[in-house]
């Protein structure tokens, strides 16, 4: 089959996708970093049990098996120091909810739940409005 009969018999169903026109087996150049705000103070939940947001940029923080540079300014034992939010006492309890006198490993890989905000426009339209009891205005 031809590349052009293969694009010919694509049925996208009517979605569009963030990576635009392009078919999967075509290379395209990746798009320019968002622009990730800079320090900022902690940013407002809308939800209960959201993870907050990490309101500062973390380009180059090394968090993988041997080092989470997170836990540098944000562990119990530095953020009075650094002035750090603290991480959650949840973070320190196993699954099974045994607390531990360190980071939970599953709780240690901060970017699987946590992540920045980028100066950049909404990919799909929301109409999603904060939980009232959180006191958004």
């Amino acid at each position: 089959m031809s590349s052009t009969m293969a694009q010919e018999t694509v049925n996208t169903g009517g979605l569009a996708t963030i990576r635009g026109a392009a078919t999967i087996d075509e290379t395209r150049p990746a798009e320019k970093l968002k622009r990730v705000i800079k320090d900022k103070n902690p940013i407002a939940r809308n939800y209960v049990h959201q993870p907050p947001v990490i309101p500062h940029q973390i380009r180059g923080y090394r968090v993988d098996l041997n080092s989470n540079k997170c836990l540098n300014c944000h562990s119990w034992k530095y953020a009075a120091e650094t002035g750090a939010t603290k991480i959650s006492l949840t973070h320190y309890e196993t699954r099974d909810g045994k607390t531990l006198s360190d980071v939970s490993p599953r709780r240690y890989f901060c970017l699987q739940c946590h992540v920045t905000q980028a100066d950049a426009a909404p990919l799909v339209d929301n109409t999603f409005e904060p939980v009232e009891s959180l006191g958004h205005e």
